[in-house]
């Protein structure tokens, strides 16, 4: 089957490379010339553990190719997938839904043959209906269907998540594209993958349904820590021991800075204007986004209380910038509050991340970017753990002590033992254990 994939970003790119890798003949369009011109010379536009090998496999192979030329691309493909950005829109949190339209109101220009439009993009509900009739109005005769087909992929896991995923949602009540859309997702079926087969507004609800529940989780537990800490308890036993319950579950039960990434912050506004627009208003997830924004800069906080209240003139080394470890997204990162609030409370700031420095530099002109997590250490009045990259699990804390210039670390992510960093002779603050 001929594939178009419209959009080689992070979603596209990896799609794409992994329908090839089903067998699919499979095209990789985006109108940023630079971009192309780097996957067709091997260069990843993102970091995405094992995304390079894969895509080189299957250009290789020639299943996988790219293109700047939408028109040409998409001739003869059975389906065509949106794969653009939806960013919240400024001033109002919506979803920019203007690359969206834009790539349907060409495909209403050039569409050929019969075809199934396939928005993978996250989009508000309604979306879909007005991508067709964009693709109606554009004065088209070609027979096709607008379908919904959200991504569930992880940052860091997004090749496996793809290849085996936890549901697939195809949202149409059209029979023949449902029919093209099992072909291409055929050796997922043969897998016995769990498909759902729902209306295209469901479908476009659930992917904001969804994130809005794992965005509530995080926030729940983190709320939970700030109450371990006044009472004496430690989060990581309430965690566990609530998420022993089948109806609970412990994924995103681990307490932190808070989320960010790409989609998270981006899909609860997006969830909270939609809820507004249809006066149907969802406080629970207003109150979540409001929380996770003010727990950010606390944990700035944080850092200055283990520091005895003053940060002035006082340097201090974050190891890990990006959201999450495993990506070079910088997207809403807790890193960001973090450090303005230390520099606003006159703090030296020097930080490492593995992947995530390029990126960081332009939002954090006042950091000092160094080329290890020891670099960064030495001379620091503190040291903060702010994301859990495996590298910063195995630190030899003995060279840790020699470098720093305090014995403070502060840990946002409860990676190490609070009885092994105290035996050590640190001053170790963690979130919500005691």
């Amino acid at each position: 089957m001929k594939i178009a994939m419209v959009g080689s970003g992070y979603v596209g790119l990896v799609s794409g490379a992994c329908l090839a890798d089903f067998g699919h003949d499979v095209v990789c369009i985006d109108k940023d010339e630079s971009k192309i011109a780097r996957l067709l010379d091997g260069v990843m536009p993102i970091f995405e553990p094992g995304l390079a090998e894969l895509v080189g496999t299957n250009v290789r192979a020639g299943r996988l190719t790219f293109s700047t030329d939408l028109a040409s691309a998409i001739d003869g493909a059975q389906a065509i997938f949106i794969a653009v950005g939806t960013p919240s829109r400024r001033g109002d949190g919506h979803a920019d839904l203007s690359y969206v339209y834009a790539v349907a109101q060409e495909l209403g220009e050039h569409i050929k043959t019969p075809v199934v439009v396939v928005t993978k993009s996250t989009v508000p509900v309604g979306t879909g209906d007005e991508v067709e009739r964009i693709i109606r109005d554009s004065g088209t005769d070609v027979k096709f269907a607008v379908v919904s087909n959200p991504e569930f992929l992880r940052e860091g896991a997004a090749i496996g998540d793809f290849k085996r995923p936890d549901r697939i949602v195809i949202g149409t009540e059209e029979e023949w594209a449902q029919g093209v859309m099992k072909e291409v997702y055929r050796p997922l079926f043969l897998n016995k993958a769990p498909i759902l087969f729902t209306s295209r507004r469901s479908s476009e609800l659930i992917k904001y349904a969804a994130n809005a529940f794992l965005a509530t989780k995080i926030t729940f537990i983190n709320e939970m820590a700030d109450l371990c800490e006044k009472v004496g308890a430690d989060v990581q036993d309430v965690s566990r021991g609530i998420g022993l319950d089948g109806r609970i579950g412990s994924k995103f039960l681990h307490a932190g800075p808070g989320y960010g990434g790409s989609c998270f912050p981006k899909d609860t506004l997006a969830l909270l204007k939609t809820a507004e627009d249809y006066n149907s208003p969802v406080r629970l997830v207003e109150a979540v986004v409001k929380v996770n924004d003010s727990r950010k800069r606390a944990m700035g906080r944080k850092v200055i209380e283990a520091l005895g209240g003053e940060a002035r003139g006082k340097r201090v080394a974050l190891l890990g910038l990006t959201f999450k470890p495993n990506t070079d997204d910088m997207r809403d990162a807790p890193s960001i509050a973090v450090v303005q609030t230390l520099l606003d409370a006159g703090a030296e700031v020097v930080a490492y991340d593995p992947e995530g420095m390029e990126a960081a530099a332009p939002m954090m002109p006042a950091v000092r970017m160094v080329e290890s997590a020891y670099a960064a250490i030495e001379g620091a009045d503190a040291i903060v753990l702010v994301t859990e990259w495996d590298a910063f699990r195995a630190l030899d804390f003995g060279r840790v002590k020699g470098l720093a210039k305090g014995p403070v670390i502060v840990d946002l992510r409860n990676v190490y033992d609070p009885a092994e960093m105290r035996d050590a002779g640190f001053s170790y603050t963690s979130v919500g254990r005691p």
